[in-house]
């Protein structure tokens, strides 16, 4: 289910339509994902002590319109003790009108963009609860992930396996597991991998939607006894799966390529942070260029054409191709677009900071290239403001890694869909929207990338090539390699590493002031990536 932080009445109603469904279905057990009832990550909502108790009221309600069939949920519990944290992350069968078992997460993460050991108490225990004839083996998330080596082992405990040694006849984790590029099928080996080890029956049942940054790819997963997959729920969108378990057969599965589901995901993040952020409809620039169109394409296919509107904002050195090009991707797309040229404006600026300028010397360069994005970042904010439409800005991975934006210009905006894709990532996904008619014009694809500030400009002229950006970047953010080991892997001289790794520390103070930014990598920039911006050239 997709579950809103914070929205305990909305979820709790959820989660009794679902039950009413699967005991029409004929289920005896109906699970839900990990914090479905308060939504996942509540982040310091889970400090405030209203929270916990707002829960505990939500979940009696619950338990009070439960039947014969038992309802597995997860939700915010109180630590009775007076000593550790004050809450828990736990999960809760309700049976017969009654909280009938209450269990605790055992391995809280701590890295990246979890942060649980600095809200909930660990469990002490875990037994199986005893349900329906069988042990239930209980876990939550990342106690399945004990035995994952990546790059080395986290954990001690394995929870999964000291339930199985304590007797538990089925295995049920509650997960709200965020996707990120490669991520489904690395589930579906390690959930199999968890079954056949143990030689127990394994459920999995995940989260689906955007909370902020994160996004949950639902995917959830049965497997028998073997670790053959038997079942498979929907991926990015609810779903009500029924599984016999004991009579599961294995079934083959087609996964989509990657490229789709990163499709999905990223229109999955824009159409939910859009809802529940309270907007009806989006905005985004278009240039002509890449970025632009592939965010214009994600977001009318995730909102629908007649919600997104376009502004093209042309200026003395914008190129016909370019305006033509955008032009060309709001008729292809079917949404509604603005021109407003700036050179009138531009002008007035330039009038404005002339005597100031020319007391500060040197020849024209940034300042009165960024200019032009500044006037088109207030434009945009202004459209914004007028019409309560959330403004989607376009760059990337690789352009925000370096610092090739302009802070209060292009980087404006209320969430940015495409800073956790390199630019190579940024083609593909231009090609897959393409396959089966052309939405973004050909020649966005083909031209050299180019901020058009300035006459004649392309991003080579202050960049190395993409390709090369794009391969330290993945190495130096994702994999955390030393310099040495970047320059030998990717065949690149030490020189230009050492440049590139130089630009990405230096840009930490713009990024920090970037919008959100949905995340479908290993290491996004954001809330999982915590760097200091003053700071000494310690290499």
């Amino acid at each position: 289910m997709n579950a809103k932080v914070g929205d305990l009445r909305g979820n709790a109603d959820k989660i009794r339509r679902f039950a009413r469904r699967a005991e029409a279905a004929g289920a005896r057990l109906c699970v839900f994902p990990e914090q479905c009832l308060g939504g996942y990550p509540a982040l310091d909502l889970w400090e405030e002590p209203g929270f916990a108790r707002a829960n505990a009221a939500a979940l009696r309600e619950l338990a009070r319109d439960s039947g014969e069939m038992g309802l597995l949920l997860g939700f915010v519990d109180k630590n009775p003790s007076a000593n550790g944290k004050p809450i828990a992350n736990a999960a809760a069968l309700l049976h017969r009108r009654r909280v009938a078992a209450v269990r605790w997460k055992t391995l809280l993460p701590n890295y990246d963009v979890f942060d649980e050991a600095r809200y909930f108490e660990p469990a002490r225990d875990n037994r199986p609860i005893p349900f329906a004839g069988l042990r239930l083996g209980v876990s939550i998330c990342e106690d399945a992930w004990a035995a994952a080596r990546a790059p080395r082992r986290l954990y001690r405990l394995d929870p999964l396996a000291r339930q199985a040694a304590k007797g538990a006849d089925l295995l049920v984790n509650l997960s709200s597991s965020p996707f990120e590029r490669g991520k489904p099928k690395k589930r579906r080996e390690l959930f199999g991998g968890h079954a056949r080890r143990l030689g127990k029956t394994t459920l999995y049942c995940n989260l689906v939607g955007g909370n902020d940054e994160m996004i949950f790819d639902g995917n959830s997963l049965a497997f028998d006894a073997r670790g053959r997959l038997c079942a498979a729920a929907a991926a990015f969108a609810e779903d009500l799966l029924l599984v016999d378990t004991d009579a599961l057969k294995p079934v083959p599965i087609d996964p989509p390529e990657e490229i789709e589901e990163l499709a999905y995901a990223l229109c999955l993040g824009i159409s939910d942070y859009l809802s529940k952020c309270g907007f009806s409809s989006a905005l985004v620039g278009v240039s002509g260029g890449i970025d632009s169109a592939v965010v214009a394409a994600l977001a009318a296919r995730a909102l629908g054409p007649e919600r997104v509107t376009g502004v093209s904002m042309p200026s003395p050195y914008s190129s016909k191709g370019s305006v033509d090009d955008a032009e060309a991707l709001a008729r292809n797309l079917g949404i509604r677009l603005l021109k407003i040229p700036i050179d009138p404006i531009l002008e007035r600026f330039q009038d404005a900071l002339a005597p100031a300028f020319a007391a500060a010397g040197g020849d024209r360069g940034l300042a009165e290239q960024n200019l032009q994005s500044r006037i088109r970042g207030t434009l945009l904010m202004a459209l914004s403001n007028k019409e309560g439409s959330l403004l989607l800005s376009t760059g990337n991975k690789s352009e925000l890694s370096v610092g090739y934006c302009t802070l209060y210009g292009d980087m404006n905006g209320g969430l940015a869909v495409l800073a956790d894709l390199p630019k190579r990532s940024v083609y593909e996904l231009a090609r897959w929207l393409n396959r089966q008619r052309t939405l973004i014009p050909q020649a966005s694809i083909d031209k050299p990338p180019s901020a058009e500030l300035k006459p004649g400009q392309t991003d080579q002229d202050d960049l190395p090539a993409y390709d090369a950006v794009d391969a330290v970047l993945e190495d130096y953010v994702e994999r955390r390699l030393e310099p040495r080991s970047i320059a030998r892997r990717r065949k690149l001289a030490p020189e230009l590493v050492a440049g590139l790794l130089e630009r990405i520390d230096r840009a930490e103070y713009k990024r920090r002031q970037a919008p959100p930014c949905l995340k479908v990598s290993p290491k996004a920039f954001g809330v999982g990536r915590r760097m200091p911006i003053a700071r000494g050239r310690w290499r």
